[in-house]
């Protein structure tokens, strides 16, 4: 939850050497939509010259798979439960690359999945090079926290991509240009129920979520 104020001192620390040194963070989601969310928006707020990978796996997985800002809405987690009455988290996820877009046009947003890696490179390339704060948020299943077999990782990936959950945009100077998108748009019934932590869910709910 302090990557970005270590970062954030280890940049200006540099900077009064006369270094060059490009700083790059990375941090859960946890860490960066909820607990380090202040020290990260301090950071943009002060043009902080570093490159920040969020590691979205929409959870604290770490800690035992505690709901985050970045937990679906409906997403069974061990403090999100799919009870009766309540099937998992009841809030939608965070927006968390238009929220750091918000800060202003200084700032370079980019969204990446792990099943698209040369995208994923360049981005972090583009990031470690722009001039101020970059802000690099990278879809990345978790299989004990999602329930998933570890060889569907890439095709969930890819699912998730393909169904829109994840779309893969850039924002730079504070205009959104998409990277990439899906040629043939797959429903999200599929992406959904192959994970545990959803298996809950009832028609009505699928059908709020591809409406989302």
């Amino acid at each position: 939850e302090n990557a970005a104020a270590v970062a954030s001192g280890v940049a200006a620390a540099l900077k009064k050497q006369g270094s060059d040194t490009k700083v790059l963070a990375i941090a859960g989601d946890g860490g960066t939509f909820d607990i380090g969310f202040q020290a990260l928006s301090g950071a943009i707020e002060r043009n902080t010259d570093f490159c920040y990978v969020c590691y979205d796996n929409g959870a604290y997985q770490n800690t035992g798979i505690q709901r985050s800002g970045a937990t679906p809405r409906y997403a069974a987690t061990t403090t999100s439960p799919a009870g009766k009455k309540l099937h998992g988290k009841i809030e939608w996820k965070k927006d968390m690359p238009m929220i750091v877009a918000g800060h202003g046009s200084h700032v370079y947003v980019a969204t990446a999945n792990i099943a698209f890696p040369v995208d994923f490179y360049n981005k972090v390339k583009k990031g470690l090079e722009h001039k101020g704060p970059a802000y690099i948020q990278v879809y990345t299943p978790c299989v004990p926290g999602w329930k998933i077999p570890s060889n569907i990782t890439i095709e969930l990936s890819k699912l998730a991509y393909k169904s829109k959950i994840t779309p893969l945009f850039e924002i730079e100077n504070g205009v959104l240009k998409f990277s990439k998108k899906p040629e043939v748009i797959m429903p999200v019934e599929r992406y959904l129920m192959l994970q545990g932590r959803f298996k809950h869910l009832n028609k009505k709910e699928i059908d709020e979520i591809q409406k989302h």
